[in-house]
């Protein structure tokens, strides 16, 4: 299993596609790590953030939600 680094990839280089396969690697939720699958789950969140118009499909495997801190 291949893992991306999210401390060696830069967001803004990111393709439709290259999230389609970090969704999908969580999905299927097969990693040798309980660690490896975090990482992903943060890069994923990262591009989330920067770039929302690729994670689109793809939020329910963030889990966000609004919190009223009030």
């Amino acid at each position: 299993m291949n893992v991306t680094h999210s401390e060696n990839k830069n967001v803004s280089g990111f393709t439709e596609e290259d999230v389609a396969l970090l969704a999908k690697r969580l999905e299927e939720d097969d990693y040798e790590t309980p660690f490896a699958a975090l990482e992903d789950w943060h890069l994923l969140r990262s591009i989330a953030f920067q770039r929302p118009e690729l994670t689109e499909s793809y939020l329910y495997l963030l889990d966000l939600e609004a919190f009223d801190e009030s």
